[in-house]
């Protein structure tokens, strides 16, 4: 037996788990095993539901669609029967493009917002949730303002939860343009054993379709030859690697986009060990990344809008004063409406549902998913430097 739960919601009764069987029998009484994290389950009720109503079944088969109560499971996880051990693909997850700091306004309700976050990304696989590292405020990250707009507003219905949310934060990415080679040496000399270190090589941006071809965002590549590192370092070189890439020089961001070429170094008998390879490492690739002349990138989505034919030229001045641009718009079959294309910058999108409304008289709706990243302006670049400058000036 094989089934994949794709849809979960909470009812009076618990959670209800919405499956498809895609090959055998499930059978009222039986066992079966969440593939994807080994939990075994005895199935007490199947279901099949009919709108709002419950029909009590004994058994389902192949190609049916069935409902069962008391089952701990996240979406797009697996079920079998314990014979086979397949787990299903999931569905295509993007990686989330806006970010909101939120906090309950009580803190008599902390438990009741944990279980409601807790509850939220087992149902949704595109929402993440993070407590960050160094202000410890919960991050909730998503596919857009009226993505998290709905969670919000779900906790305080479902979950008695006031929230309080900060501004939304932008995903920006930053990379490299040209190539830059680095030299570099990390000696530290404190009591007893010290740290040395010596890496030589180069970084080189790789483009898109490389990303792609490659399965990741950037690449790490050791061309060194003899024993001048020892074979046993080049893991720390990958991981200090690793740690260059998570946080970039301009903004904080997240670095993609480039290749990390290893081709020589130096150690000491004594003194080099793990961590002093993995400091010296991401130290040489921060330094080198900082001359091959770094750019901020931000994410572009696709905006498809849907408005009367009278509001046409209205709806395109907005999508322009909005740095987009236009890539198609299109006269519906029967005239009455139109559909416009664009891609416009996420960082000017947030209120634009607001917008829309006013400019059409509430007739008009749009939808967006994300695109890619593209560099932002210089303007614009220069602008979240300084406040991330400003930042960082006052955690210090």
């Amino acid at each position: 037996m094989l089934a994949l739960a794709f849809k979960l919601e909470e009812t009076p009764f618990g959670q209800l788990t919405y499956m498809r069987i895609y090959q055998g029998m499930l059978k009222k009484g039986n066992q079966i095993v969440n593939v994807n994290d080994g939990k075994k389950i005895k199935l007490a009720r199947i279901v099949r539901m009919h709108s709002d109503d419950l029909e009590e079944i004994d058994e389902a088969g192949s190609g049916e669609v069935v409902a069962m109560f008391g089952i701990d499971c996240r979406s797009m996880d697996t079920f079998s029967d314990g014979k086979m051990n397949l787990a299903m693909s999931s569905m295509f997850v993007p990686e989330p493009v806006m970010s909101l700091a939120i906090k309950p306004a009580d803190s008599k309700t902390q438990n009741n917002f944990a279980k409601a976050l807790n509850k939220f990304t087992k149902e949704d696989p595109t929402l993440r949730v993070k407590v960050d590292d160094q202000t410890k405020e919960t991050i909730i990250s998503g596919m857009g303002e009226l993505h998290l707009e709905v969670y919000i507003e779900r906790m305080k219905r479902e979950y008695a939860v006031e929230v309080v949310s900060g501004k939304p934060n932008v995903n920006y990415k930053e990379t490299i343009s040209t190539r830059h080679e680095f030299d570099y040496l990390h000696k530290k000399q404190t009591g007893g054993s010290g740290q040395y270190a010596k890496v030589v090589g180069y970084i080189e941006p790789i483009t898109t379709e490389e990303q792609k071809e490659l399965g990741k965002t950037n690449d790490f590549v050791n061309k060194c030859m003899g024993t001048n590192i020892p074979p046993e370092y080049y893991s720390s070189c990958e991981k200090g690697t690793n740690d260059a890439m998570t946080v970039g020089s301009l903004v904080g961001s997240e670095v993609e986009g480039v290749r990390v070429v290893l081709q020589d170094g130096a150690s000491h008998a004594v003194d080099s060990s793990d961590q002093a390879f993995r400091t010296c490492m991401a130290n040489a690739v921060r330094s080198a990344m900082k001359q091959a002349r770094p750019s901020v990138l931000e994410p572009v989505m696709r905006v498809e809008i849907d408005c009367p034919a009278e509001f046409q030229g209205t709806v395109v001045a907005g999508v322009n004063r909005r740095m987009g641009l236009i890539q198609n718009s299109d006269m519906n079959e029967d005239g009455s409406g139109v559909k416009v294309l664009a891609e416009v910058p996420l960082a000017n999108m947030f209120g634009y549902s607001t917008e829309l409304r006013s400019n059409t008289q509430g007739k008009g709706e749009f939808t967006m998913e994300y695109h890619t990243h593209t560099p932002v302006p210089k303007n614009t670049q220069e602008e979240l430097e300084k406040q991330y400058k400003a930042e960082r000036a006052a955690e210090q």
